[in-house]
């Protein structure tokens, strides 16, 4: 007999996922439980702070709270990538004047800056650079144009001025600059992510698909099989975005660098694009950075951010995440609560909650074609509930590329592919340990299962996708629709 996962263990009728970054305000077991709680989905590890150990901490409270609340929530590493940033100065800070000269020098002292000049991390800068270029401080905070560089020191100009302080971010205007991907601690992180055993692992600022796929030789290598998210961050991500898609398993809009470097003003339309091209190429996607930012210190978001999420929600995105409102802020329980509040208003709101697959396209596999002519009919009759046994979750993840407010539940014996799919938009995972390879009893016990959890009544329509050799992967080539109540013991 298989056991079950308790009444009540699946999250709420909402389809948008949520990611949280843990941090110094979200460090203690009862915080996290709340967090978990409130609707979180995907937990944060942020590689550019702390310790292993303090990562392993947090991963090990997030799966104790999850497995006492019966949820699944998945975990994703971040790696920090290239440190691109100003060295410290002298008094910590400093106010440059609009026209003022001010040189960045790769040869300066760590902490001897001042209001001439400052150290820089990461030394290729002088090379990368040449006069007439736009250099980013503190996310475009300072703006300096570059006159001439000089052995390894890069003169500029204060174009826009201001106050400037320690290890503040630096970007080109445009892009371009030569920073790989990986650097030797993100080699580092990344054993640290497979002795943890991440679901997933965000490689920052990547610049092609290749990147990805040295990210992935790396994993391997480590003994992990966390997927990959690309984080676009970089304005070179822009032109060659199918081909880091395609070589990825998600990715993250992460709209800060990559606001620096294309500006505010084309961020919109290219978030846009992003999340429906992932979308077309049955990749999920995360849309990140100051979603909630006020309520770092605010009870409540600005009408502005409630408009930002709800965006997103209507954008099809899978995922909203949370950074520094969860990892360092007042309110960590409170902001979760409040963006699942506007996600599941959004998705209420949105006027065409059903469309159809994209039939206009060849499938490449069989299971593909189950999937999205699961959802095609359950978009066409009136099915309550979608029920995908998987083995990878591949099934699920199609299926949640297609619009619809049915419930589509991934019934998977691997509770490795059960937390993966709680980043899946609108897929909630049920961990079925089945045994039987009955098709009439395993359909029995899936309607026994949504029964006792209370999601279905009797005289539901179900759709059923499984594979006649269940149990294997990529194996899905069958629909069944099931009547609950009327099962009759057929397959």
């Amino acid at each position: 007999m298989h056991t079950m996962n308790p009444p009540g263990y699946l999250s709420t009728t909402r389809r948008t996922k949520i990611v949280a970054t843990l941090g110094p305000a979200s460090d203690t077991p009862e915080v996290i439980a709340g967090l978990v709680a409130a609707g979180v989905d995907v937990v944060r590890l942020n590689f550019s702070h702390g310790k292993p150990a303090d990562h392993q901490h947090r991963a090990d409270m997030v799966r104790a709270a999850a497995q006492a609340q019966g949820r699944y929530v998945a975990i994703l590493g971040d790696l920090q990538g290239p440190k691109i940033r100003i060295d410290r100065f002298k008094t910590g800070k400093v106010t440059l004047a609009n026209g003022a000269a001010f040189d960045l020098d790769a040869d300066l002292d760590r902490d001897a800056g001042d209001e001439t000049v400052v150290g820089i991390t990461y030394k290729a800068l002088v090379t990368d650079s040449k006069p007439g270029d736009v250099l980013l401080l503190d996310d475009g905070r300072i703006v300096l144009r570059v006159e001439k560089v000089v052995g390894n020191r890069i003169h500029t100009t204060v174009v826009v001025g201001g106050e400037l302080s320690n290890n503040k971010g630096i970007n080109r205007q445009g892009g371009g600059l030569s920073a790989p991907a990986i650097t030797d601690k993100d080699r580092e992180d990344i054993k640290t992510a497979a002795a943890i055993g991440v679901d997933y692992i965000a490689v920052s600022f990547p610049r092609s698909g290749e990147d990805i796929h040295e990210a992935r030789r790396l994993l391997q290598a480590a003994g992990c099989s966390a997927h990959i998210v690309a984080k676009i961050e970089r304005a070179e991500a822009i032109d060659c975005i199918r081909e880091i898609i395609q070589a990825s398993d998600a990715i993250m809009i992460a709209r800060g660098d990559l606001g620096v470097e294309i500006g505010d003003a084309e961020l919109p339309a290219v978030q846009k694009a992003f999340i429906r091209i992932a979308r077309d190429m049955n990749r999920p996607v995360i849309t990140a950075t100051q979603m909630m930012e006020t309520m770092i210190t605010n009870p409540i978001p600005t009408r502005a951010e409630v408009f930002d999420v709800a965006n997103a929600v209507l954008d099809g995105t899978d995922a909203v995440m949370l950074s520094a409102e969860t990892a360092a802020g007042q309110h960590p329980i409170k902001v979760v609560e409040t963006m699942a509040r506007i996600c599941h208003r959004a998705e209420y709101q949105i006027d065409a909650k059903r469309n159809q697959p994209p039939l206009d396209i060849p499938f490449e596999r069989v299971d593909q074609a189950i999937a999205y002519s699961a959802i095609y009919t359950a978009n066409h009759l009136s099915v309550a509930a979608i029920v995908a046994l998987t083995e990878s979750g591949a099934t699920a993840l199609w299926m949640s590329r297609v619009s619809t407010e049915i419930p589509i539940y991934a019934f998977t014996r691997s509770e490795e592919t059960a937390r993966r799919c709680a980043l899946y938009r609108g897929v909630q995972a049920v961990h079925f340990p089945y045994s039987s390879t009955d098709h009439a009893e395993v359909n029995r016990m899936v309607i026994d299962v949504l029964k006792n959890m209370e999601r279905l009544d009797d005289g539901d329509l179900v759709i059923i996708t499984k594979g006649d050799l269940m149990g294997h992967m990529g194996g899905t080539n069958a629909m069944k629709i099931v009547r609950v109540g009327q099962l009759l013991g057929v397959e």
